[in-house]
């Protein structure tokens, strides 16, 4: 992809797995820096993203191989995985060819959301689980699943979907009885409450992203009384963790890739 930096003469080369508002928040910080040179991958999911003013990468590595063999010739030093919660496969990659390759590995995992007094949480494993608990009667579902985690609903027609994207998804992806909203975040409260009225929807089926940009929906699902259908995170494998955007700093100053001043 074309780069909008050039590489440092020298200094730590890291790769950082984005896809999330912390990712890009920790690329902007990292590219006013002299001391290391960033390389800001995604996976293309998104077909407009924002993307930050470093070097950037768009598409997969080719399995853990791949991506082994990539960090290996591109001389990468460290690696950071800013993904999101649910982006179990290249999490797991990242684990695998990092340990191929001898790099260190950081995994950026923001907390997440816990319920609260007054909320109506449905709390289940999978996406098949969460199609399953909207139970036989027809019901109009809020889905913020996102527009590649459809499979599970198309298979449970019997309700209408109020379903919100970014992108707009393919047709063929769609259940049957389903309303598309294109939207991209951040959302606020009132925002949320409103379209959850006006499309008189009756529960909110959504994945513990734990972001705080669409946190707004769990909001005013609480204050209209709404039940949530929570899908829980995927257990990724075992790797050094921090919680935001300052830990990951911190991480890359006391490995000596960074200089400690920011």
């Amino acid at each position: 992809m074309a780069s909008s930096s050039s590489p440092p003469a020298s200094g730590a080369r890291v790769l950082l797995l984005g896809g999330t508002s912390q990712a890009s928040a920790l690329a902007r910080m990292l590219a006013t820096r002299t001391d290391c040179h960033v390389t800001y991958s995604l996976a293309g999911v998104t077909r407009s993203p924002v993307l930050p003013d470093v070097t950037c990468r768009v598409g997969g590595f080719g399995g853990p191989d791949g991506l082994r063999d990539w960090l290996v010739s591109a001389a990468i030093d460290a690696v950071v995985d800013a993904t999101h919660p649910f982006a179990a496969r290249i999490s797991t990659h990242a684990v695998t060819a990092c340990q191929a390759a001898g790099r260190p590995l950081l995994r950026v995992l923001r907390p997440a959301w816990q319920a609260r007094d007054g909320d109506r949480w449905t709390r289940v494993g999978t996406l098949q689980d969460a199609a399953t608990a909207l139970g036989p009667e027809p019901r109009r579902v809020f889905l913020t699943t996102g527009r590649k985690d459809l499979a599970a609903f198309r298979a449970t027609p019997g309700h209408h979907y109020i379903l919100r994207s970014i992108d707009p998804p393919d047709d063929t992806e769609l259940p049957p009885d389903c309303t598309v909203l294109l939207a991209r975040p951040p959302f606020d409260h009132d925002a949320e409450a409103r379209l959850m009225r006006d499309h008189a929807v009756q529960v909110l089926v959504t994945k513990n992203a734990g972001a705080d940009a669409t946190r707004a929906k769990l909001d005013a699902a609480r204050t209209l009384g709404l039940p949530v259908v929570m899908v829980d995170r995927p257990i990724l494998p075992p790797a050094e963790t921090v919680a935001d955007v300052d830990g990951a700093l911190t991480w890359l100053a006391a490995h000596g890739f960074t200089r400690r001043s920011v």
